[in-house]
């Protein structure tokens, strides 16, 4: 895969007007001046107003992914690229592309963002290049016949006898049908020399997604929601930015992040943003667990370090667990992580360390008790695999039992990526490893100790 971003320090021709002092900005105007209509086709020369991130790269390249946060400028990309097929250098003149495409999810979707939105065709388009809107035929028409026509990713079938030289593909990400709409396009991708598709979308954990960006074919150019930030409200910025700031869903939607959830995860997406807490309640324990790593190299796996407590009042079935911390590091000698454990016990009043013991045995509480020769440890030992330990822990998040006291976007990460079947994503668990323990011990093992009284009944 190609992948481009933003280069850092580039900036648009307005961008270095805007910056630059009032004499130059004098004469770049006089200049303007002194060209007939140059004035009046400013603001329509796209490459001077354009982020780098909604610009085309070079290169041979099929597919053009525009991935980016909300409010990112991935529609006036779309609609400025389809235009720069379209149109020749003069208004009857033929452009690149004579039919083109245009396919979001729905046929209103399409009409009124990629076509009449703010950042839309129309709008985009100079008076004497504006395409017409042929209603009854759901298409546009350029004054030097070029066309664009709508198709429904909802009705993967009207993609079925049609083609074109290029398509526009808005929120693949979000289809609901986007497997059978996009491969269905490609069949109608079958005039002219070199076909290509521009894709602007907000990142999804979908299959669709994942596969096209890593075709050997495909480009991406990457920016969040604050690229765009001249044409934003600055409220708008900040109240998104409080409301959800650090959270996976800024990740997605403002950052314009890819991230990993795969199917059949224990822990989906929607539930890890469900659960966060600004406080925490007075614990009736504390615990630090550790998952120590196999080696201290770089490469090594980290070692997972994760505080958690509970308030136990009442039955298990009305005990709460906050994660509190997730402080696991990673290339470290085992003095190291040792010291950070314990530093994270005395930090949140631990009672206890639990301590799996698979990798190392003694050596472990060993290594611990070298930083403090009188730690509690409960020592630990994996005798079922990593999805079957979890897999009790997950069902006390979707009944509500646990809360993450902040964002803990590695571990949360890991989080997404674990099932029944095992870890799906490089590497090891470690952070879950550590928090599956926490957890086990907090609530799980206890609440197999605790009965409740029971009154004896004989027998007639």
């Amino acid at each position: 895969m190609d992948l481009t971003s933003t280069p850092q320090g580039t900036l648009s021709g307005a961008a270095w007007i805007a910056s630059a002092d009032v004499a130059v900005k004098e004469a770049f105007l006089r200049d303007l001046e002194q060209i007939p209509g140059a004035l009046l086709a400013l603001p329509y020369l796209f490459e001077f107003w354009a982020h780098a991130h909604q610009l085309p790269p070079e290169g041979d390249w099929r597919n053009w992914v525009v991935l980016g946060g909300r409010g990112a400028g991935k529609t006036r990309a779309g609609a400025e690229w389809v235009r720069s097929m379209v149109e020749g250098a003069r208004p009857l003149d033929e452009g690149r592309y004579n039919r083109v495409a245009l396919v979001g999810e729905t046929i209103e979707q399409v009409r009124e963002v990629m076509i009449f939105g703010d950042s839309g065709i129309m709008a985009c388009s100079p008076p004497d290049r504006r395409p017409e809107w042929l209603a009854m035929r759901k298409m546009l028409r350029w004054p030097n016949g070029a066309v664009a026509v709508i198709a429904s990713a909802h009705n993967p079938e009207t993609l079925r006898g049609p083609q074109f030289d290029g398509a526009w593909v808005d929120e693949l990400a979000k289809w609901k049908r986007a497997r059978e709409a996009w491969d269905m396009l490609q069949f109608t991708l079958r005039l002219g020399d070199a076909p290509r598709v521009c894709v602007t979308t907000t990142p999804r954990n979908v299959d669709v997604l994942k596969v096209l960006l890593e075709a050997p074919s495909t480009v991406v150019t990457r920016a969040p929601t604050e690229a765009n930030r001249a044409y934003l409200a600055s409220s708008f910025l900040q109240e998104v930015r409080e409301r959800f700031s650090g959270s996976r869903l800024a990740r997605q939607e403002l950052d314009g992040d890819l991230l990993d959830e795969v199917e059949g995860a224990l822990w989906p997406m929607e539930t890890l943003e469900q659960i966060r807490c600004s406080t925490v309640p007075e614990f009736d324990r504390v615990v630090v667990s550790v998952d120590p790593p196999a080696g201290s190299s770089k490469t090594s796996d980290a070692c997972g370090i994760v505080v958690a407590g509970v308030v136990t009042e009442g039955p298990p079935q009305d005990w709460r667990a906050v994660v509190l911390e997730d402080a696991s590091v990673q290339g470290v000698s085992p003095l190291v992580w040792a010291r950070r454990a314990i530093t994270a016990m005395e930090r949140w009043g631990a009672d206890a360390l639990v301590a799996e013991v698979n990798q190392g045995g003694d050596m472990v509480e060993t290594v611990l008790r070298q930083v403090d020769p009188m730690v509690p440890v409960i020592r630990v030992h994996a005798s079922k695999s990593k999805g079957a330990r979890a897999e009790p822990v997950a069902a006390l998040y979707e009944q509500g039992r646990v809360s993450h006291f902040g964002v803990f976007d590695a571990l949360e990460d890991e989080m997404s990526q674990m099932t029944r079947a095992g870890f799906q994503g490089s590497g090891s668990p470690d952070r879950v490893d550590a928090l599956v323990w926490a957890l086990t011990d907090l609530v799980i093992s206890r609440a197999a100790e605790w009965r409740r009284p029971r009154v004896r009944t004989l027998l007639r």
